[in-house]
């Protein structure tokens, strides 16, 4: 090595990266800095969350060039924390933020939000909710008015309030959905979504106490939308005597017996590796796992074969409105992430159960409401799985095959929000893609419904069961660095295929259509469009493909869901602009994550979300055809929306298989050829036959790239691949073509040559 030369790094010489998980003991020195500098005079702090503050985009994307060229980073951004707390004075509690910077051991900034302004309810909350519903007296007066069969057992699911009448001014609330249980079953997983109440318990959750319990409709089709007066006498409630059990234990049928395991193996070994720092090495691909309470798992810096693709891909919001127009389910529309955080209630998940093969899990520190650092144990799990045949040709000409499978790595986590659970997963596979699913599950949310009833807002699927039509709506924030992470050099462009009208200059035989391209120059949102096959491309402006002279990108193509199908003007549109288009493009701006803005609970209407940002007017180009006063140049950030109309079926009961949504973001002349032409074609030598009709059948009777075989399928010609033997130019006939007959009609009718 000349002397000019400098020696790389090793990784134990490089600091820290910036985006490493949260330690438990980061956790509790941040909490213990906001309570020596914020608290005091007799406060109380109640601590909601607490986790990594990430770096400044520009900070952080120095840091992460020198990272990849394997140089030690000139600076690396502080290692901040963010706390978010209620400061309870005389008995009055202000929402707080502190971001913390606990190497330096000080309070960078920080921040008291309005009162109008409600954070996700936590654990701590909804325990406080039931164990004041059960001991009011007004809760109890109003079960009075029903009689229960002996055996049965009281429950409630705390619910977020929803959003607010127009003429409500009021503090932080709670509602529960009741539910009775057959504890005479002497279960607890007896399942008591089978037997609701039509009660709805409502608690002030500064004074502690239950407001007023609302009554519910509980008619049918032409039935009022309001509630019956009180009956003289208690309500008699499931005399049906029928079971709602989904437990394998308490089902009244048996399990089947002829399910024979499938087990996934690798041998030799996972072909991935996790390092402490949760980056992820798999096939070319290298990215870092975060882990928000909001959020749940969060990909940062996915980059293929040293090429950036993604600064940061995450699922941002959900709602589910619910499509019940008799009050109060009008308020009935949760957002999973904002009201309740998606990575608070993710599941503990289990080997062999969740994920399949050869697993790495994920855990992460969280805090209890005394701000102390909590593990929560295997939050993600990563793991490799088999998705079919990846690409396949097969040469009739030589009876050969050539075939390798698409292989998928997958980043999953699954949340469980009451009745409901869902199912995240980013799956990055050989061939350059990424997959981005959302599976729903769980127990539909239900209602009661009286006897020999039915009724147009949902579908009875228990007796006295009404599932509630409701819609689930997503949203994908997509953070794009295609092949820079300079702020200038990604775009957005939206791409249309249209058909060329009927024309003798150039379309003389009506065969041609067109692609049809505009660059997104500002702040947007447009829908999917099926007919023109509209195509949403991430390209880089300053780097061309070599082969097709097109710019390097990636792509995704919207999926025609329904959108959100509340009136305009109603609260529920209000409160969830994002989920009327299935694609809003927005200007970077760090901290802005959420599609339906920070406070989602008991909003009137969205504060911060994607509206507002178009509102703002950013733009991607050098020279805008309009600006605003209060926009800037910026990158483009993506955010992808897509919906689930979930008009419940009786087979959605007692619980409900996944329905199962997915996009791709593929490459579109990011490489040179077929980035998985490398992937070997080994066959599977654990595969096994499996015969039928006594027969016995051998591997090599299977076979169809045999040099022996002499079948029709065999033949080339029946697969348009032309005769077997290639043709010497210089040996080709002399004479005219309409003197020789066709090869291929010669042998596929048998016809004889005649002498000539």
């Amino acid at each position: 090595m000349s002397s000019t030369e400098k020696k790389q790094p090793t990784e134990s010489q490089l600091p820290p990266h910036p985006l490493r998980p949260l330690t438990e003991g980061e956790l509790q020195r941040a909490r213990d800095i906001v309570v020596e500098k914020l608290g005091g005079d007799g406060a109380v702090l109640f601590f909601r969350s607490i986790y990594m503050d990430e770096p400044k985009r520009d900070d952080l994307i120095q840091f992460l060039i020198a990272e990849h060229a394997g140089q030690a980073p000139t600076t690396t951004p502080p290692r901040q924390v963010t706390v978010l707390f209620d400061l309870v004075k005389d008995g009055k509690p202000q929402l707080s933020e502190a971001i913390v910077d606990v190497e330096a051991g000080e309070v960078r900034r920080s921040k008291t939000f309005p009162a109008y302004c409600q954070t996700s309810y936590t654990a701590t909350e909804f325990g406080l909710f039931y164990d004041i519903c059960v001991a009011s007296e007004m809760f109890q007066e109003a079960l009075k008015e029903f009689s229960l069969p002996e055996g049965f057992s009281i429950t409630i699911d705390p619910w977020p309030y929803g959003g607010l009448d127009p003429d409500e001014d009021i503090p932080r609330y709670m509602q529960g959905l009741v539910y009775a249980r057959k504890s005479s079953d002497n279960n607890p997983d007896s399942n008591h979504y089978g037997y609701p109440l039509p009660i709805i318990p409502v608690m002030d959750f500064v004074t502690k106490k239950l407001i007023r319990v609302d009554r519910l409709a509980t008619g049918g089709t032409g039935d009022s939308l309001y509630p019956s007066p009180k009956a003289d006498e208690p309500k008699k409630l499931f005399g049906h005597g029928q079971s709602a059990e989904y437990a394998p234990e308490l089902l009244e049928q048996p399990l089947r017996t002829d399910v024979k395991p499938i087990n996934i193996t690798q041998p030799e070994g996972a072909s991935f590796k996790v390092h402490s720092d949760n980056l992820v090495e798999w096939q070319k691909w290298r990215f870092r796992v975060g882990f928000t309470p909001r959020e749940g798992a969060v990909l940062h810096d996915v980059c293929y074969d040293g090429r950036p693709v993604l600064y940061r891909l995450s699922f941002s919001e959900m709602t589910v409105p619910y499509g019940d127009p008799r009050p109060p389910f009008h308020r009935k529309q949760a957002f999973d992430f904002g009201d309740g955080g998606i990575g608070r209630a993710a599941n503990n998940l289990k080997l062999g159960c969740d994920c399949l093969g050869a697993i790495h899990y994920m855990s992460s520190v969280v805090t209890n409401s005394e701000g102390k650092p909590e593990m929560a144990e295997n939050v993600v799990c990563m793991h490799e799985q088999d998705n079919g045949i990846g690409w396949k040709h097969t040469n009739f000409r030589t009876n050969r095959a050539v075939v390798t499978r698409l292989r998928e790595f997958v980043i999953q986590f699954v949340a469980t929000l009451a009745n409901y659970e869902y199912v995240f997963a980013y799956k990055l596979d050989t061939a350059g893609g990424i997959s981005v699913e959302t599976r729903a599950t769980g127990i539909v949310s239900v209602v009661p419904i009286d006897d020999g009833k039915t009724s147009g807002y949902g579908n009875v699927v228990f007796p006295g069961v009404l599932a509630q039509n409701h819609q689930h709506i997503f949203a994908v924030r997509i953070d794009p660095s295609i092949d820079s992470y300079s702020n200038t050099d990604t775009a957005v462009v939206l791409e249309e295929t249209h058909a060329i009208p009927m024309n003798p200059e150039t379309n003389p035989f009506g065969n041609g259509y067109e692609i049809r391209r505009q660059r997104v120059e500002s702040a947007m949102y447009a829908d999917a469009e099926p007919k023109f096959n509209r195509v949403v491309k991430m390209e880089n402006v300053n780097k061309k493909n070599p082969i097709s002279g097109k710019n390097v990108g990636y792509k995704f193509a919207p999926n025609a869901t329904q959108l959100m199908l509340a009136d305009e003007n109603s609260t529920q549109a209000a409160r969830a602009p994002y989920a009327k288009h299935h694609l809003w493009v927005t200007g970077y701006r760090d901290e802005e994550l959420w599609a339906a803005g920070e406070f989602t609970n008991q909003s009137r209407k969205e504060e911060g979300g994607v509206k507002a940002m178009i509102e703002r007017g950013d733009w991607f180009v050098d020279e805008p055809s309009a600006s605003s006063e209060k926009g800037q140049r910026s990158s483009p950030v993506v955010w992808n929306v897509f919906g689930l109309t979930h008009n419940p079926r009786v087979e959605d009961w007692p619980v409900m298989p996944v329905e199962i949504h997915q996009f791709h973001i593929r490459p579109a002349d990011f490489f040179t050829a077929n980035p998985a032409l490398d992937m070997p074609g080994r066959k599977n030598e654990t595969s096994v036959l499996v015969s039928c009709c006594t027969k016995n059948v051998s591997r090599d009777s299977l076979r169809t790239d045999s040099d022996q075989s002499t079948t029709v399928q065999a033949n080339p010609v029946t697969h348009l691949q032309g005769n077997k033997a290639d043709v010497d130019l210089a040996e080709l006939p002399k004479g005219a073509e309409t003197k020789r007959h066709s090869a291929t009609f010669s042998r596929l009718f048998s016809w004889k040559k005649e002498a000539k």
